[in-house]
């Protein structure tokens, strides 16, 4: 793949984008046999990846005995839903019921608001993908499942376009849903506010909701969101110490 812009903005030092290029390298020219080049992964982790996926994990603990299923809103590359489908076939693997369900307009922010400011990143488009990478990511969760029991119930949904739209779609065809998780990375006001208006009905004590961008300068639509549907006064807003950036609460 080219170096295509998708306005993300980073915040390592100045020698980051040096490093990331020379590991993009070796990852290119990997020598492992293509037979264990899965099983070593590992190798190319950097510490903030590895961090957000210790957060993913330890989300999906907290609902383990909380019935429902898990939403990822704004998945992207759709990389939580890939975890939380592994997480699933490792911690309860003959759970039906815990469905992961991603949206995603896979088109980039669809528009911006007055309440999410004006960092770079604010931009209609921005966070887009590659062209049909929705198709792709249903593949990988087709055989993500296959790794796992109960391989012939499908267990994840992957719905494309404007999410409050989408979410109220999916809940009108699927009345039975309790989400037990909810994660939240559109970065806008509207979205994460219209959605949460969605979702709160079928949240339970126990639910779980994370959140990548609260306390963040450069995304405050998602802080606004979740002041005037939750309030700051009424739940915890923690973090996880090993990622500066995510947060979460529990419904109790």
């Amino acid at each position: 793949m080219g170096e295509e812009n998708y306005n993300l903005v980073t915040y390592g030092d100045s020698g980051q984008a040096d490093r990331r290029r020379q590991r993009l390298d070796l990852v290119r020219n990997c020598p492992i046999p293509d037979g264990e080049l899965l099983l070593n992964m590992g190798l190319f982790l950097v510490p903030q990846t590895l961090s957000r996926i210790l957060f993913m994990d330890f989300l999906y603990r907290q609902i383990l005995d909380v019935q429902g299923i898990v939403m990822d809103f704004g998945c992207r590359w759709g990389q939580n839903a890939l975890l939380f489908t592994a997480m699933r076939g490792i911690y309860e693997p003959f759970n039906r019921l815990r469905k992961v369900v991603a949206f995603d307009t896979f088109g980039g922010f669809p528009g911006i608001s007055a309440e999410d400011g004006n960092s770079q990143m604010m931009s209609t488009g921005s966070y887009s993908v590659t062209e049909g990478y929705e198709q792709y990511l249903a593949k990988l969760l087709e055989l993500q499942e296959a790794e796992c029991p109960l391989e012939h119930i499908s267990k994840h949904e992957i719905c494309k376009g404007d999410a409050t739209v989408e979410v109220a779609d999916y809940l009108q065809r699927n009345r039975e849903t309790i989400v037990a998780l909810a994660y939240f990375d559109f970065d806008l006001y509207e979205p994460t506010k219209e959605v949460l208006q969605a979702i709160q009905p079928r949240l339970t004590r126990g639910s779980v909701i994370g959140f990548d961008e609260l306390n963040d300068p450069d995304c405050p639509g998602e802080t606004l969101a979740v002041i005037e549907v939750l309030g700051l006064d009424r739940y915890a807003i923690k973090r996880f110490p090993y990622n500066s950036r995510t947060s979460y609460l529990v419904v109790e």
